[in-house]
């Protein structure tokens, strides 16, 4: 079961525009710890003007923590790294092992969670990295979101951090990295009149805290779900609960990315796009530029922002981050939000365009689907027991 907490203010953040303000004003009113967590920290302006801010918050006395991943980071260079930690910044890199050689399941399991907490006081949850919005090409920016949080749920947020950063510093044999000796209990002062909750996904205790907190959601939902995931290849169960849910007579709705950046991945998840779409599930793929998003509304009223796509590397492998949030003005912000990026950037699959593909792209898509079972299942989970039940497998 989820917990919710109750007493929070939380704001949608739409695309970096609203995100790297929100994030560098919290940055520049820090007065006592800072913590960071990206998948991404990119050497380029958006890097830039982050890493400026934390070097200030650092100068000004501020105990400033970066964890970045060792994958998703890799191109980020030594000297940005010397340069933080010049100021005064402990940085870290989650599992920098890299090779792109191997499928073994703990080189592939990633930080792919992006969070910012400050002063225990406000936290930012969602999907997007530190990383110019504009990628090279495009004319219309990056499309993702994030939550800002202050209340009692920042507190649970701040112990998940520290958890994970204290973990990563003592296999990196620097336990004085973890080390605080005034610091203060997070505030658990009401904030607002929103009820939310925290939610993780790690190899430990809450290897499904997430694809269980949608499958919940989605098995109560009365009249409408709306998904909008980057990448989006779930498992069976997850597939059924859709499937059962437009049987009740609810509308589903699947926002997806519409452009290729992962080949392999991308005509994988039009494979299960048949099947969706006979019965009677709207799809639509984002044109307008390159979608990163993973949030949910159902039911005008339950909504999730995190990092978390709906496909095995998110829900077998990474470390992942959800806020979930039960309010209806909020669930209705970001359905209003929704549905003006499907009317002005997305396309509707119709059933008789799917019907008419060619016959090659329909082998490719077959192709690539049975290619990503099969390399999910050549990074372990093929041989545990626990992790080849998921329905992935079945």
């Amino acid at each position: 079961m989820t917990h919710i907490t109750p007493d929070n203010q939380i704001r949608l953040l739409q695309n970096g525009e609203a995100y790297f303000p929100a994030i560098e004003a919290a940055l520049d009113q820090a007065v006592d710890e800072i913590y960071l967590e990206s998948y991404i920290f990119e050497n380029d302006n958006t890097g830039r003007r982050i890493a400026e801010a934390l070097r200030r918050a650092a100068f000004r006395g501020v105990k400033t923590h970066v964890l970045i991943d060792g994958f998703g980071s890799n191109r980020l260079p030594k000297t940005m790294i010397d340069y933080l930690e010049a100021a005064g910044i402990m940085v870290m890199k989650f599992r920098p092992k890299i090779s792109p050689w191997t499928l073994r399941r703990q080189r592939l399991r990633r930080l792919h969670r992006k969070i910012v907490v400050v002063d225990r006081k406000i936290a930012f949850v969602g999907g997007i990295n530190i990383i110019d919005d504009m990628e090279p090409g495009q004319t219309s920016p990056r499309y993702d979101y994030a939550v800002s949080v202050e209340g009692p749920l920042v507190k649970k947020i701040y112990l998940a951090v520290r958890q994970v950063w204290l973990r990563v510093a003592w296999t990196r044999l620097r336990p004085y990295r973890g080390m605080n000796n005034h610091r203060k209990a997070p505030s658990s002062k009401p904030m607002g009149c929103i009820r939310a909750a925290f939610l993780i996904r790690n190899n430990i205790r809450h290897r499904r805290d997430i694809e269980n907190a949608y499958l919940q959601a989605i098995g109560q939902a009365q009249f409408e779900i709306i998904l909008a995931n980057a990448y989006f290849l779930p498992g069976l169960n997850f597939r059924r609960a859709l499937l059962d849910a437009v049987g009740r007579g609810v509308r589903v709705v699947l926002l997806l990315q519409g452009k290729v950046k992962y080949r392999l991945f991308h005509y994988a998840s039009h494979a299960l796009h048949g099947s969706f779409i006979n019965s009677g599930i709207e799809i639509y793929e984002y044109q307008k530029s390159h979608m990163h998003a993973k949030v949910a509304v159902i039911d005008e009223r339950w909504a999730t922002v995190g990092s978390s796509n709906l496909d095995p590397f998110s829900l077998l492998l990474a470390l992942e981050a959800n806020v979930i949030v039960d309010d209806e003005n909020f669930a209705k912000t970001l359905k209003h939000s929704l549905g003006q990026e499907i009317r002005m950037g997305a396309k509707r699959i119709c059933e008789s365009n799917w019907k008419t593909q060619p016959l090659r792209l329909r082998i490719m898509t077959w192709i690539s689907y049975g290619l990503v079972r099969f390399m999910t299942g050549m990074a372990g989970y093929a041989q545990d027991k626990k992790e080849s039940d998921h329905p992935f497998f079945m």
